[in-house]
């Protein structure tokens, strides 16, 4: 398998290296370039054409979020994961909507770094479990006929068809980890609180995603909320 073509665009020289230095460190990944400026960073992906973006909010000039736009003009295909200490849900919110495809925070340890990496390049959407819960926040605060920024696109009354038989096809095992799923749990804390290895939580949240024909756990926490769940 080719490695996966990385640009990373962060203004903190010290952050930037370190990850480029730890993302260099998997044979799965290689760094094109990085950048501490949007200007620099849209110029090199025209250039480079990367499979996907790392990039923080906090640039000098035009924020993360504002840039996306021309990144995506230059390189339509290229998939950018928002990695910024920002837990506002505002940014958040900001991101999806201007076509980020997923937002982590950088408190996130390398292996579930390079996991997101590898997810979203496969087509699903990532978010930090601290942002997953005031995701799900925003949705039950918002009215049915508003729509909500998701990484689906997914509105209240869409959420309640989301294609799957519903909460019942669950085993009871299953509803338990959607709640906490809705509530922003990571697997390990999932593990933990329920008792059980982390790598039982992993199966029992893809047998959820199958069940209710879903790609990602954003999308089942959103559904849960849309159902009342957690």
């Amino acid at each position: 398998m080719k490695p996966v073509r990385l640009m990373v665009v962060d203004d903190h020289p010290l952050f930037r290296r370190g990850l480029v230095a730890l993302l260099t460190q998997d044979e799965r990944f290689v760094v094109l370039h990085e950048a501490a400026d949007a200007g620099e960073a849209v110029r090199c992906v025209a250039r480079e054409q990367p499979d996907l973006i790392l990039l923080d909010n906090h640039l000098p000039g035009v924020r993360g979020v504002d840039a996306i736009a021309g990144f995506k003009e230059v390189a339509p295909d290229v998939k950018i994961l928002m990695l910024t200490v920002s837990e506002n849900e505002q940014d958040l919110s900001a991101a999806l909507k201007a076509g980020a495809d997923g937002y982590l925070l950088k408190t996130i340890n390398a292996e579930d770094l390079s996991d997101s990496i590898l997810k979203v390049l496969e087509g699903e959407s990532v978010v930090s479990p601290e942002m997953t819960s005031k995701l799900v926040a925003a949705f039950r605060g918002s009215a049915a006929s508003q729509a909500v920024p998701t990484p689906f696109n997914v509105n209240a009354g869409e959420a309640a068809s989301v294609p799957g038989d519903g909460l019942g096809i669950l085993s009871a095992r299953e509803r338990e980890i959607l709640t906490l799923i809705s509530r922003g749990a990571s697997n390990k804390v999932i593990a933990r609180d329920l008792d059980i290895a982390e790598t039982t939580v992993k199966i029992h949240v893809q047998h959820i995603l199958r069940k209710l024909n879903l790609s990602s756990r954003v999308q089942a926490a959103v559904y849960a909320a849309a159902r009342g769940v957690g």
